[in-house]
């Protein structure tokens, strides 16, 4: 299987994917770090993928959403964006009610 199809079956099978650095216990960057933190204070289930562990996975994932940074968050099949864009989203309330309109449950305290 090639990495864009294994980016491919991924993003098609969960709901809620993050390629990062790294993994949310133990991120090895701040931008991916930021994402993780993101993500766990809206109480969103999501499956990580540690583009570090493979470098064609790496590259794969910026030719396959047309974006050059990680983190890359995709919601139901669609890229949203990196570090910057998840931020905005998140402090303007845009992206609980993003994640919830799309059918994503949000499991806050």
């Amino acid at each position: 299987m090639t990495a864009h199809d294994q980016i491919a079956k991924d993003v098609a099978e969960n709901d809620v994917v993050l390629y990062m650095k790294g993994t949310p216990v133990f991120p090895q960057c701040g931008f991916s770090a930021a994402a993780v933190q993101i993500l766990s204070n809206l109480g969103v289930k999501y499956k990580a993928v540690d583009v570090l562990q493979d470098p064609d996975v790496r590259q794969g994932i910026k030719e396959f959403s047309n974006w050059p940074t990680i983190p890359q968050l995709y919601v139901k099949g669609e890229f949203v964006g990196g570090c910057d864009i998840l931020r905005e989203m998140y402090e303007s309330d845009e992206l609980g009610p993003f994640l919830t309109g799309k059918g994503v449950a949000l499991e806050t305290a």
